[in-house]
């Protein structure tokens, strides 16, 4: 089986707001050749690259290093990375709930950037994306109030930017954007929008025409979950956010996120977590 990595916690106050990271390609490598043998990831990773050597295979297409390029991974995708240790550029890693943009001009660009594996930039071009992500890193760094919007935006103008300099900006999905990729990630967003009130996996099975056997199937062989889990996890998301963002009381968040027995709640986090809510509140505002 091919290995899947999740994102880490790089930072406890993104429980709330989901998981993101940014760091320089020269942080990473140390002064060596940075190689990632062949695995997925459950989450969106771009490599921004202004020089480098080496090759990128995603889903088995290999591409050779070429400075001025960026490399977008969906959640599911294979791949393997080989970067000479001279290389400059960025590498982004996010979960669809620290990004998914709800502005439908900004979503539309967003399809059509996800749907690009490879983008070759001209040079005096390249420097525009290298400043949104200039940008996120400081404000990455910095973590003054409100980075995370800041961040967030600069994603926006990072991606229709790299739209405008695609050299097929009027393509939405190409070919090699699969049916499971586009099927797991039609459930992501619908999970984002109805946690609080659908919780059954024959329901979402059903709002995507698709029998439980075959969405189970399909998020399988995307990031290596059952549907189940998926829906736990947006449960608890939702749950962290509240609880972090808000001084709402325990019952008032319960009945938010549909439970209207609270006690029922609060065991179930507490299996899902290890923490009460109360004390997951305490241990990490």
């Amino acid at each position: 089986m091919i290995p899947i990595r999740q994102l880490a916690d790089t930072n406890q106050e993104q429980f709330n707001v989901g998981r993101f990271s940014i760091r320089s390609i020269s942080d990473v490598a140390k002064g060596k050749d940075l190689a990632h043998d062949l695995h997925k990831h459950d989450f969106y990773f771009i490599l921004a690259l202004e020089t480098g050597r080496g090759f990128h295979e995603i889903d088995f297409v290999r591409y050779q290093i070429e400075p001025n390029a960026v490399f977008i991974l969906r959640p599911g995708q294979v791949h393997q990375l080989k970067l000479s240790a001279d290389s400059k550029g960025y590498l982004i890693e996010f979960d669809h709930s620290f990004y998914q943009p709800k502005n439908s001009a900004v979503e539309y660009q967003w399809k059509k950037a996800t749907g690009i594996n490879h983008c070759e930039v001209e040079k005096d071009r390249f420097s525009k994306l290298l400043g949104y992500l200039s940008n996120s890193l400081t404000e990455f760094g910095l973590k003054q109030e409100g980075y995370m919007e800041a961040i967030r935006a600069n994603m926006d103008l990072f991606f229709i930017e790299l739209v405008r300099q695609s050299k097929n900006p009027g393509q939405i999905l190409p070919a090699s954007y699969s049916y499971t990729q586009e099927r797991y990630e039609e459930l992501l967003r619908l999970l984002e929008t109805n946690i609080t009130s659908i919780k059954s996996v024959s329901q979402y099975a059903d709002m995507l025409h698709l029998s439980v056997y075959q969405l189970n199937a399909i998020t399988k062989a995307s990031v290596n979950k059952t549907t189940t889990e998926l829906i736990n996890e947006q449960i608890l998301l939702e749950a962290k956010r509240y609880l972090l963002a808000t001084a709402n009381q325990i019952k008032d968040i319960a009945w938010h996120l549909g439970y209207e027995d609270t006690s029922y709640f609060i065991r179930y986090f507490k299996n899902q977590t290890g923490h009460t809510p109360d004390a997951f509140r305490k241990n990490f505002k």
